[in-house]
């Protein structure tokens, strides 16, 4: 038994040995011209339009669209802004969609929003020599030549920029809620929520042919601030290879992590009139305390953020943490893609001289 076992890993392993045996016939050695390597020399004010984000949020999945921007003020800071949203309640509220279609309580539901400022110190902002992997191209590979092949890639030596940070932020968003879910998740039920006499929320109702549940859902909103650290790796580098396009690294790379404090969570109270039919309340409406769905204001997040010093080019984000809420669904994971991004230095001042 031992020795068919072998003879079938020497089967499987014999063509990889064969294949890479192998040696490509373009593979030699290239010489290049370096056009510039300066990371300080990076734009000043980045505008990034993000026309799809996606987050799975615990209390409320959502997909939708963005803005954010950037500013470096030289070495000493740099500062952000964000803010994103639900297409529409279809693509992609899950929450208010879903309150919209089941909800059997007066309250109205509100789009999901979110808004984030924020500004990283530069506690230590150093160069120090490294080196980046570039791709070879031809303008000759187009098309299915060059989506066929395997790219060869060049090592060369560089200069990159560490920037060690500590970050300061605010927030603040709004989302509709299931309540119904929430308190599943606390072992509550509609009776624990009261109204101002101590009658608790119905459970069932009856809709002229049989009793139903009562869902509950109501609407959250949250201020916030965050402090964490951050570092920054920065390179802005062009070559010109001999027999190649140009090569360029040009990667402004950020690895975040956060603590998140929401001193302001509420959710509003939720509003219910009884059936016309009820025998207790008949078409009455009458407001119920949600006090007793227990939130939580601390949370964290680790993150990552992406983008390329060009005029006209694209990023990428993502975010993994506990966001404060509703006990026990804080938990979320978020993609952000940028494209385009606009760059610019704001320096639009030439020298001048008198004839």
């Amino acid at each position: 038994m031992k020795y068919h076992f072998l003879v079938l890993i020497a089967v499987f392993f014999t063509p990889i040995a064969v294949f890479s045996q192998g040696e490509r016939k373009d593979k030699t050695a290239v010489t290049y011209e370096e056009i510039y390597d300066e990371p300080y020399s990076v734009n000043s004010l980045f505008v990034q339009l993000q026309p799809l984000y996606g987050e799975f949020f615990a209390t409320n999945p959502t997909a939708g669209f963005g803005l954010e921007a950037s500013y470096y003020l030289k070495d000493k800071m740099d500062f952000r802004a964000h803010f994103r949203k639900t297409y529409t309640e279809k693509f992609f509220d899950y929450s208010r969609d879903l309150a919209n279609t089941t909800s059997n309580v007066d309250n109205r539901s509100v789009a999901f929003l979110y808004y984030e400022l924020g500004a990283t110190y530069h506690v230590k902002d150093f160069e120090q020599s490294s080196k980046t992997k570039m791709f070879l191209y031809k303008k000759s590979y187009k098309g299915g030549l060059w989506a066929a092949r395997v790219p060869l890639n060049a090592v060369i030596p560089c200069k990159i920029r560490k920037v060690y940070g500590v970050r300061l932020g605010a927030m603040a968003w709004q989302s509709t809620a299931d309540l119904g879910r929430a308190m599943a998740m606390q072992d509550l039920t509609n009776e624990d929520l009261k109204d101002s006499e101590g009658n608790g929320l119905p459970a069932t109702f009856n809709d002229g042919n049989a009793d139903v549940p009562v869902d509950a859902f109501s609407n959250i909103f949250s201020k916030g601030v965050s402090l964490g650290g951050s570092i920054s790796l920065i390179k802005n580098i062009a070559v010109n290879f001999d027999k190649f396009e140009e090569g360029i690294d040009d990667l402004i790379f950020t690895a975040y992590f956060d603590i998140l404090y929401a001193p302001s969570l509420r959710v509003d109270d939720v509003t219910y009139t009884y059936q016309a039919n009820d025998l207790n309340f008949p078409g009455e409406t009458r407001t119920f305390d949600v006090s007793p769905i227990k939130t939580n204001s601390f949370g964290f997040r680790a993150g990552i953020d992406g983008k390329f010093n060009r005029m006209l080019s694209w990023g990428y984000g993502g975010e993994i943490g506990y966001r404060p809420t509703f006990q026990g669904m804080g938990f979320y994971a978020l993609i952000k893609i940028s494209f385009p991004i606009f760059g610019t230095n704001l320096d639009y001042k030439v020298e001048s001289f008198g004839k």
